[in-house]
């Protein structure tokens, strides 16, 4: 006879979770290609820093034998954590001790290049938008591209996010605005060009909120800061107010406005930055999103259970590419492993999704933020 031929897996989207799991199957001797829309590893920014919690993130980078390149590369200062109220005094001051790695920052880029770099050559496909997943539900699986290109596989692996398109071959959810804003500051060479931000900020995390508005600033690598101004408001709070979200002067002088109870200290986290704001409207799927089950098509990170900014989403992105990759060597089909892995993600996701779907509300709120209380739940 004959040996069975390996399933053919596709990964959808080379994000933390896409590529730890195809770095640990191919670990362990697994074969996975991942299919990703950007034209290169260099096509965008890729956002802030990440905490990754010894419970979950680096549960999974210790699989792909990554964790102690993550311990060179991260910032365990990044740790500290301050709690401020809208004049800038001190409520809550966390200082890491000297041995503390519970959940050591590290930037996005870092701990992609890190990803792809252990991977090899050839597993990710740069330039390749998936439109649709077409076939039976017991497979194959047909992948179609924007530019008209098919892959047939036996496994689709959905990690391509929030808006997820492999979501659609197994859900209808999609995500819904939740009411909070979060827009998007940077600052440059804060050391000397902004020492007041630095200082404010120190080598961690720094929030405030005053029961409508906040502020969260994080310190990124490369002497960056960034900043998310939170607000309870319409998605389309900037164009109702007749401002073209581009007009940053136009933009900046509203937000002063909003904040103008705020000490002027507080405001330049606002109001002292570095190049345009970034509009991100916080959307969530429905609290305990599920789906039928599918021996042919499974879900990962946001596009399974999409996570508000509370220091979560990429932890639970990578456990779950971890254990999917497990379920996967460990079992001898496919539909088993996805079983398997189904079976505890699903619960485990649902239960986070409904104790953080209302956690983004308190981000406002002047009992929080305490974003080491929401990484804790």
């Amino acid at each position: 006879m004959s040996p069975t031929p390996p399933p053919r897996i596709a990964v959808v989207g080379a994000g933390p979770g896409g590529l730890a799991c195809a770095r640990i199957l191919a670990r362990h001797g697994i074969t996975a290609t991942v299919y990703d829309r950007d034209a290169g590893p260099d096509a965008r920014d890729q956002g802030g820093s990440l905490d990754l919690h010894a419970d979950n993130g680096q549960l999974a980078l210790r699989e792909a034998g990554l964790l102690e390149e993550f311990f060179r590369l991260a910032r365990p200062e990044g740790q500290e954590m301050r709690q401020l109220d809208p004049s800038g005094a001190v409520l809550f001051h966390h200082v890491p001790g000297p041995d503390e790695r519970f959940k050591p920052e590290i930037d996005r880029r870092l701990l992609r290049d890190v990803l792809l770099a252990s991977l090899p050559a050839g597993t990710v496909r740069w330039g390749h938008t998936l439109r649709a997943v077409t076939g039976p539900a017991d497979g194959p699986r047909r992948l179609h591209f924007a530019d008209g290109a098919t892959v047939e596989c036996d496994l689709v692996i959905g990690a391509d996010g929030a808006w997820s398109t492999v979501r659609r071959a197994v859900s209808d959810a999609t995500p819904r605005y939740t009411g909070v804003s979060f827009l998007e500051a940077w600052f440059h060479d804060v050391t000397t060009g902004h020492p007041g931000v630095a200082d404010l900020v120190g080598q961690g995390s720094a929030a405030a909120a005053d029961g409508e508005r906040g502020l969260f600033a994080q310190r990124n690598g490369g002497d960056h800061i960034r900043v998310y101004i939170i607000q309870r408001a319409p998605a389309d709070w900037i164009t109702a107010a007749g401002l073209d979200p581009r007009d940053t002067d136009q933009v900046r002088a509203l937000l002063l406005e909003r904040f103008r109870d705020w000490s002027l200290r507080m405001r330049r986290l606002i109001g002292d930055n570095d190049g345009p704001y970034v509009d991100r409207p916080i959307h969530a799927l429905p609290a305990g999103h599920t789906w039928q089950h599918s021996p042919s098509v499974t879900l990962l990170g946001d596009a399974a259970h999409l996570m508000p900014p509370l220091g979560v989403g990429v932890n639970l992105a990578l456990l779950d590419a971890c254990e999917l990759a497990l379920a996967l060597a460990r079992h001898d089909t496919v539909g088993q492993a996805v079983r398997a892995y189904e079976d505890t993600m699903l619960p485990r996701s649902a239960e986070t999704s409904r104790l953080l779907d209302g956690a983004v509300h308190d981000l406002v709120s002047t009992e929080l933020p305490d974003f080491a209380a929401a990484d804790a739940r």
